[in-house]
């Protein structure tokens, strides 16, 4: 567990340094299956607003890992337990990112243990982030 007085901070991956953080992070599996669960999330959660768009990376000080969606459009988000309300894309972007590490943290194997590592940091940074609220309450 995070030490309560050291709160975790995010850090804007530089252009020039994203495909090497992802590929030290997670090696391929970015590429085949962080990524594309990611996207999809976003767009189950963002339909019909949601139609792809610019992702900035961030690393945690935790250790953590996640993308924002780098737009100043506010999204309305619906989501299976039935949540509806607005996110930030940097919202929708720790949700959809919370939901895909969940996802792929029970296929089994040290990419599943990755994943599952990375859904409880990213999880504990939410607690910080000014949309705690909205977005524990649609990935509940």
């Amino acid at each position: 567990m995070n030490d309560t007085t050291q709160p975790i901070t995010s850090r804007l991956v530089p252009e020039a340094s994203r495909m090497d953080t992802v590929d030290r992070l997670f090696g391929l599996s970015y590429s085949l299956q962080l990524e594309p669960a990611i996207f999809q999330y976003a767009e189950h959660l963002a339909a019909p607003r949601y139609n792809g768009g610019y992702w900035n990376f961030y690393t945690l000080s935790n250790g953590g890992f996640y993308l924002s969606l780098r737009s100043g459009i506010t999204y309305n988000v619906s989501s299976a337990n039935g949540f509806e309300g607005p996110m930030t894309g940097d919202a929708l972007g720790i949700g959809a990112c919370l939901y895909a590490y969940s996802s792929l943290s029970y296929g089994g194997g040290a990419f599943a243990e990755l994943c599952a590592n990375h859904y409880h940091w990213l999880r504990e940074y939410l607690f910080m982030h000014p949309e705690a609220r909205n977005i524990l309450r649609a990935i509940d």
